[in-house]
């Protein structure tokens, strides 16, 4: 059955059976890493009907965000595993690295607009700079907190970089549709 009813007086369980508030800031956090999901989802789907000149490999990039971005779910709902490794964030770090040879110099800011995957690469990097910002105030809240593990502390600072290097490569991969797509980057003007 979908519906259990558990949560109809506000409040949902954590992986740990612990209940919360559903506007409990774990919940914030992954709610929003589900909803990025969701958007992560969009721009792989605009990807892939993209001139294919080099775009299937971030398709294949983005089913693996997809994938990491539950595992990032099931570390802030308290699931026990270690969910995110450092070679997922030199992961990412690649993939920036690949695509940002491939891009001229950038010499201005660039709105988030030319086309709807360009635009959905901008939705993505802002949304996962609300991730960012939601844990970052996780990892500010335990930290006051003498009995957290030291181990929780040391996931939630990895996490917290795997989502950091996530916005910037959406940021690159935004460049990257410029580019594939022949439209202009349209600058911001003061």
């Amino acid at each position: 059955m979908i519906y259990t009813k558990t949560g109809d007086k506000g409040t949902t369980s954590l992986a740990n059976g612990e209940r919360v508030s559903k506007c409990d800031a774990h919940i914030e956090a992954y709610g929003t890493a589900d909803e990025l999901n969701s958007f992560f989802g969009w721009l792989r789907a605009l990807l892939e009907q993209l001139p294919q000149d080099g775009m299937s490999v971030h398709a294949v990039q983005i089913a693996t965000v997809q994938n990491k971005l539950f595992n990032l779910g099931a570390f802030l709902s308290f699931a026990p595993g270690e969910w995110l490794t450092e070679t997922d964030v030199r992961d990412v770090e690649q993939w920036i690295d690949a695509i940002q040879a491939e891009l001229p110099p950038q010499h201005a800011f660039i709105l988030p607009a030319g086309s709807e995957a360009i635009a959905a690469a901008h939705i993505c990097r802002t949304v996962t700079r609300r991730l960012e910002r939601q844990m970052v105030r996780l990892a500010e809240n335990n930290l006051q907190n003498e009995e957290e593990n030291a181990t929780q502390k040391e996931d939630l600072m990895r996490a917290i970089r795997w989502v950091n290097r996530l916005s910037d490569y959406c940021f690159v991969l935004a460049r990257k549709c410029t580019i594939i797509q022949k439209k202009s980057p349209i600058e911001w003007k003061k």
